[in-house]
């Protein structure tokens, strides 16, 4: 049976061997878990740290992932393998417990991230150049399928938002096209896709709840956001938060929001407005607005607690050294405090005991104490930007 039948019959094949591949890095212990594990982008210099959560150290530092200046990373289910996407089209397989490449591809000219299904067994890519996603075997990289982003319009599109959904499907924006799609790979690697057209002007980023039901998009073309209920008999399309902007100056966007770091607080999502010092409180129940709570400045991540009490809010240049924390309950920004220069990116520990935040221009990583807030350790990193914990492996859209 060929690769292609064999992932179509929804069987996939583990890699052979002991848990230590030979040659691994003398960082790595031969025994050792991976529920405890992280990987670090470091942005500058096309690498990445391994390292031990509860430790608060570094395993080992992997080179030679190239250009990592926009780079997301996801797991597999067995929490041993990152899949790291690469700003520079870079598709990079490693692996957590030997410390090293398993295998790299360059599959793109430009790319904005990737997502992995829910069996494992597939990794996606998301395309600026030349547009589209690309669909790899998770065991080896080989490429199975490529689908063209071409909108309605009949120009090629960049593809943004790109999540995964059950049943082997995902979902992704067309930049170019104002387009929404839904490709489905449960049947083999020539997907069913569904197409949502006009769904508002540039839909720049997007993401999924925690639940797989609402998929939202931002529109940087325009004030709101475009809105899928995937449980829907027949989904379809609709503007939710139209016109946030209306009667107000909008200020100069110096970095977009980032939705895929939204925080979601029970039937509450926290958004960041775009062009406008606020975070936007979004009800999933009704769909509607609930409050607008005015921030430090540009919010870009914002990232709730695991408990979903708080959510950690980070921000755009220039004013990118500050992160504030919003009491959702109350709906009151709580704590405001400066951890230094070019704050990126915040990880929460599983359970929610610490949040890990990259301090780009400090070259470093600072551990805070969730409860106290105050900070336990840092580590060394060379202008460190994304922070992924293993626990990611078995959330949907993470």
């Amino acid at each position: 049976m060929n690769r292609r039948a064999f992932l179509t019959a929804g069987v996939s094949v583990g890699l052979a061997g002991p848990a230590m591949a030979a040659g691994a890095g003398e960082a790595c212990a031969p025994m050792r878990g991976t529920g405890d594990l992280g990987l670090i982008i470091e942005r500058a210099t096309g690498s990445v740290l391994i390292v031990d959560v509860g430790a608060h150290k570094t395993l080992s530092r992997i080179e030679g992932l190239g250009d990592l200046s926009h780079a997301t990373a996801v797991f597999g289910p067995s929490e041993r393998y990152a899949y790291v996407f690469g700003r520079d089209g870079g598709l990079t397989k490693v692996d957590m417990l030997a410390c090293r490449i398993e295998k790299r591809v360059i599959q793109a000219g430009n790319a904005i991230g990737g997502a992995i299904s829910d069996d494992g067994a597939l990794i996606v890519a998301s395309n600026y150049t030349p547009g589209g996603i690309k669909v790899f075997d998770a065991n080896d990289l080989g490429e199975l399928a490529s689908v063209p982003a071409i909108g309605a319009n009949g120009k090629p599109s960049k593809t943004v938002g790109l999540v995964d959904l059950p049943g082997r499907r995902f979902a992704y924006a067309l930049y170019d096209a104002d387009e929404i799609w839904i490709a489905d790979f449960s049947a083999g690697m020539s997907p069913a896709l569904t197409k949502f057209t006009n769904v508002g002007r540039l839909p720049y980023d997007a993401n999924v709840t925690s639940d797989a039901r609402h998929y939202l998009a931002g529109l940087f073309g325009e004030d709101g956001f475009a809105h899928v209920d995937l449980w829907a008999d027949k989904p379809e399309v609709t503007r939710v938060v139209s016109g946030y902007n209306a009667g107000r100056e909008k200020l100069p966007i110096y970095k977009m929001p980032h939705l895929e770091g939204w925080g979601q607080s029970g039937s509450t999502l926290v958004l960041p407005a775009a062009g406008q010092h606020e975070v936007l409180l979004l009800n999933l129940e009704t769909m509607r607005e609930e409050a607008r709570i005015p921030a430090h400045s540009q919010p870009v991540f914002c990232v709730a607690r695991p408990d979903g009490r708080e959510v950690w809010i980070n921000f755009a240049h220039p004013h990118n050294n500050t992160v504030q924390v919003l009491d959702v309950f109350t709906r009151k920004i709580v704590h405001t405090f400066q951890p230094g220069p070019a704050v990126l990116h915040l990880e929460f520990t599983p359970r929610g005991h610490e949040v890990w935040i990259s301090v780009r221009d400090a070259d470093r990583i600072d551990i805070y104490d969730v409860r106290t807030r105050t900070k336990k350790a840092e580590i060394a990193g060379v202008k460190p930007s994304g922070i992924f914990f293993t626990a990611r492996a078995h959330r949907l859209g993470a």
